[in-house]
């Protein structure tokens, strides 16, 4: 263990006297954007400082170790899983996980609003030599119907191509956070069971789709060959991110994750946050969750507001106005301490994301600042 008395980083004047700072940074602030809450240059360094004194930092070896190590244990016991790999992103995570699932096959079934599909490059195919099979454009989920009719296709035309590994991101990021309800997604896995096919979860935001459908965490994870998880999107960390799965199939990955360009040396200080963010995470986002709920139903009260949960949402919802301009609205509230995310080219109405810093303030304070924004806009 590294200790020491204490780690002193000052930031620079550029740092702490920038014009106009961004709203989303005030610790105060009640930011209805992101998974987690907001961290600045300043937090992060006290964060780690306060590691660094209670001796939680470990080095690792090229990501090999210390409390790179000390996360991939807990975390594939938190996940339910035999074993686990950090890697310093999800695209990696995903990547190297469906490479090592389809083996020589070169066919990989997923959404066709998947991050995987859409933000990734192509590379599967162009790093891999593995086709991506996109389902369900333009929606959030595909049914084992779709699955077993591209499952068919796969094997009876005039050359074989067998799909090598099928894929799942729930919740959907380019849907607004919408997941795959339980009943499809244990159709789904059963089927790819049957087929004797791996089945990954893209499950970055987890934990949000599990405090929203209060189904278990483990409940989830036990359906598929692998998951992802990230640590940085709410566990506090500045990047990476946990491929759990069995310990065949993680034995080994370290190579691939150095052949990738993922072996980096100083892992243990986002893996360091990654564990010390991780620690009450859960209940308190039940917490914030709860809260969020009364929160809306509030809003809803308020004339030309109406908050509007999706069907099958995780902790993403729907701001519809009526005669009230989004813009001054936002404007209006960021004067009070409230952050929405608007404008937002990938959906047409503001979108409310439920996060901890939802505890930041009382609920009456939240709706009175609403309420007072609304009769300004």
């Amino acid at each position: 263990m590294i200790r020491s008395r204490t780690l002193r980083l000052t930031p620079s004047p550029t740092m702490t006297n920038q014009a106009n700072p961004n709203p989303r940074s005030d610790p105060n602030a009640v930011v209805f954007a992101g998974d987690g809450e907001p961290h600045t240059p300043e937090s992060t360094i006290a964060r780690l400082n306060t590691l660094l004194e209670e001796g939680k930092l470990s080095p690792d070896n090229y990501s090999d170790g210390g409390t790179v190590t000390e996360l991939e244990t807990r975390m594939a016991e938190e996940l339910g899983k035999e074993a686990a790999i950090w890697m310093p992103t999800g695209t990696m995570a995903n990547i190297i996980g469906l490479r090592e699932h389809c083996g020589t096959n070169a066919r990989v079934v997923l959404q066709e609003q998947s991050h995987i599909y859409q933000d990734e490059g192509d590379a599967l195919s162009r790093l891999c030599s593995i086709n991506a099979v996109p389902l369900a454009p333009n929606r959030p989920y595909f049914t084992d119907d779709e699955l077993k009719e591209t499952f068919r296709l796969s094997t009876t035309g005039r050359v074989l191509n067998p799909v090598g590994a099928v894929s799942i991101e729930s919740p959907v990021r380019r849907q607004a956070g919408q997941i795959t309800p339980w009943d499809e997604m244990i159709a789904v896995t059963d089927l790819c069971h049957e087929e004797e096919i791996p089945v990954h979860l893209d499950g970055a935001r987890l934990y949000m789709m599990s405090a929203a459908t209060r189904i278990p965490v483990k409940q989830y994870t036990a359906l598929f060959d692998s998951v992802y998880v990230s640590s940085y999107k709410y566990f506090g960390a500045p990047f990476g991110g946990i491929l759990a799965g069995t310990s065949d199939f993680i034995e080994g990955l370290f190579n691939d994750r150095r052949m990738f360009g993922g072996g980096i040396p100083f892992g243990y200080l986002a893996a360091g946050l990654s564990l010390a963010g991780f620690e009450g995470f859960v209940e308190k986002f039940a917490e914030s969750f709860a809260k969020a709920e009364e929160l809306f139903e509030s809003l809803n009260e308020i004339n030309g507001i109406q908050v509007r949960k999706f069907e099958h949402g995780s902790n993403i919802f729907e701001l519809i106005l009526d005669g009230v301009d989004a813009d001054g609205l936002v404007k209006n509230l960021i004067g009070d301490g409230i952050v929405l995310n608007w404008p937002n080219a990938e959906w047409p109405v503001p979108l409310l994301h439920v996060n901890s810093s939802i505890l930041r303030r009382t609920n009456e304070e939240i709706v009175a600042a609403f309420a007072e924004s609304v009769g300004r806009s």
